[in-house]
């Protein structure tokens, strides 16, 4: 009989205490890593450093504190007298700077040694060297942005002698306010709390990296996950081996973790590819100056990581930043060149700023493009391949246009996941633009920029990855941004460790192109979005900070006819003029700079608006002087003018004939004017047939026929006011209560209904002060009912009404509304004195029209949005944003109401609202309190908006003529005083942009078609031209779209073959052949809101 004799089995143990409760070790396990928790002076946290002192025998410290909140150079810095400071010392106020001089005596104890130098003062710091290289940035606060250590040492000699210098910023990461947009209070002082030598305990913060994963797996992946309840009991049992003070349990700990972190993923896991990236908002809490000091405390920083981490890649935007560094710092430009020429140092986004893409005209995002993507490859040697916009509030349907024409293919945000009404749907797709063009799009689904490299983030990002059945791969853009400050060596060290564990999503140190193209190779379609990628919050910077955008529009418009004029006079072949190049990049750099996403929305801080303020200043000053001089060249103005007779002279900078009641001086030698202004110093005189592009000559000596305009008054007091187009009622508080076309036989007002009626809504955001007005708003608004009428003007060129308003016990509003006898528009040109707290001002219009959708201008072309709320996406879109008009049409007709500095506009039902003015109080305290100027108009036209001329109608409301006081005996030879170009067979294609090329002195023209349709278009030159070549925003040549015949092989041949044709006949035959191609002009076909840019060669 056999028999089994018992042998001895592993067997698990008989648990000697209760079983894991979750809650409970997971916060048992937290306050093993947490500096606040009870019993942190014997957790992990208490072990890091082996050795600290702050003695002042091994650290010396003087300081020189600058004068006058002045930012100054290294070089200067030096030369100073320090004085001796210490620990404790504060340090202010806000935005003053302070140098430091430290010198440093490393302990004889602390020999063999990585030694660390902690500096903490509860601001932003740049440690420098002796011979002036950025070495490292500094930032104080105890927040996930700190960064206290800078690295003096890998092995200490003992008794090193160390020195270097400390410059000191009196401002936090995010400015000197009170909260995170509270605005700046000019008295903050910092003080330097922490100032010590110390030995970092490896083995514990290796264990502090690990511990930080596996509690986050085990905290994150839910209770319902094994990995999680793995993670749980692994972290738990470390910190039951973990003993304070005895370094042996510490990698008995690292032993632990590494088993578990050992276990590795499956083929089929979400793949991360993760960047480093440091966004750096350009001016937001803190003014422009700060910014550059900004770029150099982040990246020197970053370089420091690469040269530790040889596999971290940083990814960085924004050609502004990068010309300040190399303006600025020499030694800092050369080591970024050295990283990004091995590829770890990314340059991306191939704009000169992270630009806001709403409000700037189509021709400013060109300039962004053609300043940014000619930056990189003139410094670097290569264009940006990615659009990178992470944070700007919402994106224009014509950038995937904008973006492939200048020479780039992706684009990557992530701003939208900031929704507050709907969540967007799609992760990675296509993003399908105004004109068709589609541009592959990625939003980094851990839903943000700023990434800590936690577990959490990346279970985020498969979690919320809403293509995750087309696409397994998705990006996380990881560092402390906003402020500037970059990755920690901490978070690569966490993405070291979670390159491929079980549980989490793979990860890998990549580069955006990598990306990108592993997308396009791995997957076989993906979903598609049609048109503007809508912001569903930040919907009030349309209106914040009025003068910002009104010189913004100003100043487009001024580049605008400055590099027209100086195009005509640089083809004229004038030897005295010189293009000039540098004065206009230099204009466009400044416009393209405010234009960054927070300072153009209007929520950045005073001290912003103030340095812009300055620049505006510049570029109004010196360009309408630049613009006086081109035209008086090009006219040929005398000055002074000899003849006792004189004349106007008018030219016009828009590409279609124009008629205008002009308002110009009253001087002597000018015939008398058929009406004189209100006020006596001005006359009004009617112009016509005003060629496109072109002068025009007028000796007033006889007036053109018009019907005059008339005015008068109802029974019940209303004012009526009519030309032969329309007649407009004004009740007696300016409120427009009747509009009558005599052409259509329609009344545009319903009775009972109003326009021009202002309206005042409570306007308190729940915490977004400058960005938000939220939807709750539209409840609670005031009708500023009261007010006055005078008749100004009676004609017979233009009428006058002054409408005076008190909107409130502390605004008063004032506007001169003008109907001329020309035209059916019908001007409303408002001041007003605006002293309000969280208040929003919008004047509005009810039209008898019936309308689903509103046409809204955008750039090179038209958006529609809904009049309705049906949706809760057509809700979302209360405030919207548009360019120079926004036009409710039906079937026959409609009414446009035009703007020459405001961007903000509403509609429901058949009311379409214009948003005038804010007073929100952060981050600015004195935000768009004082005086305003604004012009809004309404221009009733014949046929549906896609039949009008609504486009052109903004233009000319926007782009006045320009008139000079003349001799007489000049009026003739205007016609001809500049080339002639011009666009036929098109009224829905507008030429836009005229300039030199930036390589050559071919001439480059910028056109669109604006309505959505197909045109076929001639382009007529009164001056021969060579070649055309449809080129990209950044000049490079696409096509041939004309080509002038320089031989005669094309030439008719009408006479016998057998007949001796001679050489003069053949050159005869060229000519006539040349003659007849240039009248016929070059033939354009284009597609619906395409942007065409060609290069001519006259």
């Amino acid at each position: 009989m056999q028999r089994y004799l018992p042998c001895k089995q592993r067997e698990p143990a008989v648990m000697e205490s209760p079983k894991l409760i979750r809650s409970i070790t997971i916060d048992r396990c937290s306050n093993f890593i947490s500096g606040g928790a009870n019993g942190n002076d014997i957790n992990l946290l208490s072990q890091l450093y082996k050795a600290r002192t702050n003695s002042e025998d091994h650290i010396s410290l003087m300081v020189y504190s600058v004068p006058d909140l002045k930012r100054i150079t290294f070089e200067e810095a030096v030369q100073q007298e320090f004085r001796p400071t210490h620990l404790g010392e504060w340090f202010g106020p806000s935005w003053s700077t302070h140098w430091f001089h430290v010198q440093i005596r490393i302990p004889l104890e602390f020999a063999g040694e990585e030694v660390h130098f902690i500096w903490n003062a509860d601001n932003e710091a740049l440690i420098w060297s002796m011979d002036g290289m950025p070495l490292q940035g500094l930032t104080g606060g105890a927040g996930s942005d700190a960064r206290h250590d800078y690295i003096l040492t890998t092995q200490a000699q003992g008794d090193d002698f160390i020195q270097f210098y400390v410059e000191m910023a009196c401002n936090g990461m995010f400015g000197a306010g009170n909260g995170l947009i509270g605005p700046p209070d000019p008295n903050r002082f910092f003080n330097l709390s922490e100032l010590d030598l110390a030995v970092p305990n490896k083995p514990a913060w290796q264990l502090l990296y690990d511990f930080q994963i596996i509690l986050g797996m085990a905290k994150d992946l839910g209770p319902d996950s094994l990995r999680s309840s793995q993670a749980m009991y692994t972290a738990n049992r470390i910190v039951n081996t973990f003993v304070p003070g005895d370094d042996s349990t510490i990698m008995t700990c690292l032993v632990i973790a590494a088993e578990f972190l050992a276990s590795k993923n499956g083929d089929a896991q979400h793949e991360i590819y993760a960047l480093g990236h440091c966004h750096i908002d350009t001016g937001w809490l803190w003014p422009f100056e700060e910014t550059i000091r900004k770029a150099a405390r982040s990246w020197s920083t970053q370089i420091d990581l690469m040269d530790r981490y040889p596999e971290y890649k940083f990814i960085c935007s924004q050609a502004q930043q990068y010309e300040w560094v190399k303006t600025n710092y020499a030694h800092l430009w050369g080591r970024i060149r050295e990283k990004i020429a091995i590829g770890q140092f990314l340059p991306t986004g191939g704009t000169w700023i992270e630009m806001d893409t709403n409000m700037p005209s189509g021709e400013a995002l060109c300039r962004q493009f053609l300043l940014g993507q000619r930056f990189f490859e003139e410094n670097f040697g290569k264009r940006c391949k990615v659009f990178w916009l992470p944070d700007s509030f919402g994106y224009s349907s014509q950038l995937p246009q904008l973006l492939q024409l200048a020479d780039m293919k992706y684009f990557f945000t992530q701003k939208l996941s900031w929704n507050n009404v709907n969540k967007f749907p799609m992760t990675t797709f296509w993003w399908i633009g105004l004109d068709g063009t589609k541009t592959l799009t990625h939003m980094a689904p851990s839903e943000t920029y700023n990434a800590q490299c936690s577990p959490e983030e990346l279970i985020r990002s498969v979690k919320n990855h809403r293509d995750k059945e087309y696409s397994n791969s998705s990006l996380l853009v990881y560092g402390n941004g906003d402020g500037g400050g970059g990755p920690l060596a901490s978070m690569i060290e966490r993405l070291r460790r979670m390159k491929d564990v079980d549980g989490l999503p793979k990860v890998e140190f990549s580069t955006p192109i990598d990306f990108y193209e592993n997308v396009e190779r791995t997957t076989d379609a993906l979903c598609s979005w049609k048109g503007e990628l809508y912001f569903e919050l930040h919907r009030g910077i349309y209106t914040t900070h009025a003068l910002c955008k009104k010189f913004n529009r100003s100043s487009e418009l001024l580049l605008r006819d400055l590099e027209m004029l100086a195009s005509f006079a640089h083809i004229m072949k004038d030897q005295n003029y010189k293009y000039p190049v540098a004065e206009f990049e230099q204009f466009w750099k400044m416009i393209c700079l405010i234009q960054f996403h927070d300072v153009m929305a209007g929520s950045s801080i005073e001290m912003v608006y103030d340095d812009c303020l300055q620049m505006y200043t510049k570029i109004d000053l010196h360009g309408k002087q630049m613009r006086d001089d081109l035209v008086d060249k090009l006219l040929g103005w005398e000055n002074p003018i000899m003849s006792e007779e004189k004349a106007i002279g008018v030219f016009n900078t828009l590409a279609w004939p124009r008629q205008e009641i002009l308002e110009i001086p009253l001087v002597e030698g000018l015939p008398s004017l058929a009406q004189n202004s209100a006020f006596g110093r001005t006359g009004y005189v009617l112009v016509d047939d005003i060629p496109p592009l072109g002068a025009k000559g007028y000796d007033l000596k006889t007036c053109l026929d018009f019907e005059p305009v008339k005015i008068h008054m109802d029974q019940s007091n209303n004012i009526l006011v009519e030309n032969k187009y329309i007649q407009v009622t004004f009740d007696k508080s300016g409120h427009l209560i009747g509009l009558y076309d005599k052409s259509l036989m329609r009344e545009f007002i319903k009775q009972g209904e109003r326009g021009n009626v202002f309206k005042m809504y409570e306007d308190i955001p729940l915490f977004w002060d400058a960005w938000d007005v939220e939807i709750y708003h539209l409840e609670k608004g005031v009708v500023a009912e009261e007010g006055s009428v005078q008749i100004l003007e009676h004609g017979p060129l233009r009428a006058a009404l002054l409408i005076e308003k008190r909107i409130s016990d502390t605004s008063r509003l004032r506007q001169c509304v003008i109907l001329t006898a020309i035209s059916r528009r019908i001007d409303f040109e408002t001041e007003v004195d605006w002293n309000e707290n969280r208040q929003f001002l919008k004047v509005e219009f009810a039209w008898d029209i019936l309308a689903d959708n509103v046409f809204y201008e955008t750039q090179y072309g038209i958006v529609q949005r809904p009049t309705h709320y049906n949706t809760s996406w057509d809700g979302a879109k209360f405030e919207v944003v548009a360019h120079k008009f926004a036009d409710m049409s039906e079937y026959g007709c409609g009414v446009a109401l035009l703007n020459d500095c405001k961007y903000g506009y509403s509609a429901y039902g058949n009311v379409l609202r214009l948003s005038l003015i804010r007073s929100p109080k952060a981050p600015d305290s004195n935000c768009d309190i004082g005086h305003h100027v604004l012009r809004y108009a309404i221009y009733p036209h014949e046929n549906h908006f896609m039949q009008s001329d609504v486009v052109r109608e903004g233009f000319n409301f926007n782009v006045p003529l320009i008139t000079r006081v003349m001799s007489i005996n000049q009026v003739n030879s205007l016609a001809k005083s500049v080339p002639q170009f011009r666009i036929e067979g098109a009224p829905n294609v507008v030429l836009d942009t005229i300039k030199k090329a930036e390589d050559s002195d071919d001439l480059i023209i910028r056109l669109y078609e604006a309505y959505g349709g197909h045109a076929t278009a001639r382009f007529h030159s009164s001056l021969p031209m060579k070649s055309i070549q449809q080129c990209n925003i950044l000049e490079d040549e696409l096509e041939t779209v004309y080509e002038m015949t320089s031989t005669a092989e094309r030439v008719d041949r009408t006479f016998s073959t057998n007949l001796r044709v001679l050489d003069d006949d053949m050159v005869d035959l060229r000519l006539e052949a040349q003659q007849k191609q240039h009248a016929q002009g070059a033939l354009l076909k284009i597609k619906p809101f395409q942007v065409m840019t060609l290069k001519i060669k006259l």
